[in-house]
């Protein structure tokens, strides 16, 4: 249940970020990062500030209960998914850095402290954000953590900030069917109505999942990975489906995909991309109804004694899509026809593209690329 809300969190936060962004732009985001980061935040709340937090990530029936148990089912159930994505790795790599750092002559509660490292596997850690020392260190550990993959995860940071929060996810696969180098070859992408562009393009041929969707016009087929996870490409057939599918993508839509995909021999020919994004998420929060959090009114007396309140919430993201699989990084009822005459999928427009842990059924990245030449 908890992947539901998570992922439906993620689809809402996607649609507040892909609002906010020119249409010609591409997205990645990290939505399991992101709601683990700020259900791990709600620890320290109360009042009104938390009933935000708890009621924008969907746990609404959590919050109406009276009693102090209910809640600590939702951090439980945190735990678990925590320890079940991030513990045991099987054939992939998944990292995953939930850092919250506190101006170092803050008093933090022994309770908040506690919780997050039972809960979160997180530390609350002390920092000097005025010390030019705490980025390089913060990037350092970053870097290792994710293998080198995001090199900067921060650039600068006010030096009044009383409380940071940083995540980050890292995921590296290997593409259970590659996609032959020698196939690759440079093709034309349409980007738009107007502009075509030459990219490069893997090609493969191998037994895949897909499914079309007449609802919504768009492809869907599933890449999988080694291990227990895949990358959905949802490909709308019109260029200018793209915004109709991202207004009413849902876990039941997705779900509806995935119940109607028939498996035959296809041909698969996918631009290489790499995408690097990121975000301060609170404007995006603010619009979703998490209003409280950012501002004086914030009520984290759960954390500290003293008035705090969250500066900056930092969302970095990479992926790398390539023959051999991919390295991401983030730091946050209509009858389906099977495709019977379409064997090949060929993903020469814009297309979203969601990633998966099947054991959880966790949505871990998801994004869009308009435009596989940027990133």
């Amino acid at each position: 249940r908890l992947n539901i809300l998570n992922a439906n969190f993620g689809f809402n936060l996607y649609r507040s970020v892909a609002d906010k962004t020119n249409s010609s732009d591409n997205i990645l985001m990290a939505p399991v990062g992101i709601s683990t980061a700020m259900a791990m935040i709600s620890l320290g709340l109360k009042g009104q500030t938390q009933q935000e937090v708890l009621s924008v990530l969907g746990f609404e029936d959590f919050i109406n209960a009276s009693t102090k148990y209910e809640l600590m089912t939702v951090h439980n159930l945190f735990r678990k998914l925590t320890h079940r994505l991030f513990r045991r790795n099987f054939g992939y790599t998944l990292r995953s850095v939930n850092d919250l750092y506190i101006r170092k002559d803050f008093s933090i509660l022994n309770d908040f402290r506690n919780n997050m490292k039972t809960y979160y596997f997180a530390d609350a850690q002390p920092a000097d954000f005025s010390d030019p020392n705490f980025i390089t260190k913060t990037n350092e550990r970053i870097l290792k953590l994710t293998k080198g993959l995001i090199k900067e995860a921060l650039v600068n940071v006010n030096p009044t900030t009383l409380m940071m929060i940083l995540n980050c996810l890292y995921f590296k696969g290997t593409w259970e069917n590659k996609f032959p180098v020698e196939m690759t070859t440079k093709r034309s992408f349409r980007l738009n109505e107007k502009q075509t562009i030459k990219v490069p393009m893997m090609q493969t041929k191998g037994n895949f999942l897909a499914a079309a969707d007449p609802e919504l016009d768009c492809g869907v087929i599933q890449l999988p990975f080694v291990g227990n996870i895949s990358m959905l490409i949802v490909l709308p057939h019109k260029l200018s489906g793209m915004k109709a599918l991202e207004k009413q993508i849902t876990p039941q839509v997705v779900e509806k995909w995935q119940k109607s995909m028939t498996n035959r021999t296809r041909e698969v020919v996918l631009p290489k991309f790499k995408l690097e994004k990121n975000y301060n998420l609170i404007g995006f929060l603010r619009s979703m109804g998490i209003e409280e959090l950012f501002s004086e009114k914030g009520n984290y007396c759960g954390v500290s004694e003293e008035k705090v309140s969250i500066d900056r919430f930092n969302h970095q993201g990479t992926i790398t899509v390539n023959e051999e699989g991919t390295e991401a990084g983030a730091i946050t009822n209509v009858g389906f026809m099977p495709l019977s005459t379409q064997i090949r999928f060929i993903v020469d427009r814009p297309f979203l593209f969601l990633i998966y842990e099947h054991r959880t059924n966790c949505l871990l990245f998801m994004g869009r690329v308009v435009n596989p030449a940027k990133s």
